[in-house]
């Protein structure tokens, strides 16, 4: 059966991607957020920034929703730790949410691919 809602398509990285092995803020194009990133080396992050700007499902209710990032917030639930520098992220792991930005440790010989969604 085939997939035929760009609003999933959208929110799957259906929109491009770009890769990052700086030390320095990834942010995605004007208009869309991260909602994937690849890791191709082990890896860990200096800073992962959450999109809380809300959402609005299929059927039009709206909402805020919660996802990592390296500040501590208490809406992503009971005793949900924020990520950290010393959390390490293993090569080809790939986690999903919504991002305005990420910065890793340089890292000559790996990287991340960051799926971009609206």
């Amino acid at each position: 059966m085939g997939q035929n809602s760009t609003e999933v398509a959208y929110g799957f990285g259906q929109l491009g991607s770009g890769f990052s092995d700086a030390a320095s803020a990834f942010t995605p194009p004007a208009g869309k957020v991260i909602v994937a990133i690849t890791f191709l080396a082990d890896t860990s992050l200096a800073a992962l920034v959450a999109d809380v700007s809300g959402y609005t499902a299929a059927d039009g209710s709206t909402g805020e929703a919660y996802f990592s990032h390296t500040a501590a917030v208490t809406a992503n639930g009971g005793n949900a730790a924020p990520t950290d520098s010393s959390q390490v992220f293993p090569k080809g792991i790939t986690i999903y949410g919504r991002w305005t930005s990420v910065t890793t440790a340089a890292d000559a010989d790996g990287g991340i691919i960051c799926y971009f969604g609206i």
